[in-house]
């Protein structure tokens, strides 16, 4: 068995490495991934005694303004039975301030696997930025017919000019349930941890100040961010072992 100084100081690499983002249960699965004998308590109370915590941040939400035109979308998501990539993409948009004005972060996931397969920053939030994304995620998917795209019911995507596209695609649309946030968990979570670990705590004073560090996030994330629902796992490691 590792000594307790031993250990601590490998605990301290892992929670540095994470930039601080990572509580007992991920580093505890690092550390099994390791090969390194040790029990979740006694991750927890190293951690603990010695002030190290996973960073957390307070959710700002968005209220957004319905499309009425889009009341007749279901959720379609809750119905599909989700065992591969590329069967139900989710997404959203998040504020971000720059200078204090306003910048809006649109991002696609896969939700099989929480992979960021396309994101845009906009100054105006509208379906201009909302097809873009989209099209980005499917230039780099190329997915088959059928596939489920699933957001808020937002003006963003609600327009039919971003409806459209969908039927051009081949897309099937699905929207939250009205008053239902937790009908996208998946984009609530993944904003929650991108804004955890490069947002809060820090103040943007230009536009490339805030899309170099997005740039620099979205990869990471995606190659390194473990997620307890993927058996700890990345979202890139996690399609890699579907393949």
């Amino acid at each position: 068995m590792r000594d307790d100084a031993a250990l601590l100081k490998r605990i301290q690499a892992i929670h540095e490495q994470s930039r601080g983002t990572y509580g007992s249960p991920r580093v505890h699965a690092l550390l099994t991934r390791e090969a390194v004998p040790v029990s979740r308590k006694r991750v927890a109370r190293l951690m603990r005694v010695n002030g190290l915590k996973a960073r957390a941040n307070r959710i700002y939400r968005r209220y957004p303004r319905y499309a009425g035109h889009a009341v007749g979308i279901p959720n379609r998501s809750r119905e599909r039975v989700i065992d591969a990539p590329n069967q139900v993409w989710v997404g959203d948009i998040t504020y971000l301030s720059v200078a204090g004005r306003w910048r809006y972060l649109a991002v696609v996931l896969d939700k099989y696997s929480r992979r960021v397969i396309g994101w845009r920053v906009g100054k105006r939030k509208d379906p201009s930025l909302t097809i873009g994304v989209l099209n980005d995620a499917y230039r780099a998917r190329r997915p088959t017919a059928g596939l489920i795209f699933h957001s808020d019911r937002g003006a963003e995507y609600g327009a039919y000019a971003y409806r459209d596209r969908l039927t051009e695609l081949e897309i099937v649309q699905s929207m939250n349930r009205p008053k239902t946030m937790g009908d996208n968990a998946n984009m609530e979570s993944f904003f929650h941890s991108m804004k955890s670990d490069i947002y809060h705590g820090r103040r943007f004073t230009r536009d490339d100040e805030l899309l170099s560090a997005l740039a620099d996030y979205m990869p990471r994330y995606n190659t390194h961010r473990m997620h307890s629902a993927l058996g700890h796992r990345s979202p890139v490691d996690y399609e890699r072992l579907a393949a």
